[in-house]
């Protein structure tokens, strides 16, 4: 199982990323071993959801990096789901 997830931090900025196992990859971030998340502070899982493979998450996570939208990004966490094809 491969997973997209979103976190969020005080300022409402978002960090989108994907991996094979989301709890260690959380832990990553709160350890400080990303750069990225370092730089967001105190920050929360606000979304994950669940891709047959990580190929697909991947593919997600690029996608929604690519579009760089705040706003889609809140409408994903309001809806639960990513609605977007591969």
């Amino acid at each position: 199982m491969s997973y997209v997830y979103i976190l969020k931090n005080e300022k409402q900025r978002f960090y989108v990323g994907s991996t094979l196992d989301l709890e260690r990859r959380i832990k990553q971030h709160k350890n400080g071993h990303t750069y990225t998340t370092r730089k967001l502070g105190n920050f929360e899982l606000v979304f994950y959801q669940k891709f047959d493979n990580i190929k697909q998450a991947r593919e997600i996570e690029t996608k929604l990096k690519k579009l760089k939208r705040k706003d889609y990004i809140k409408k994903i966490i309001k809806d639960g789901i990513i609605k977007m094809k591969i």
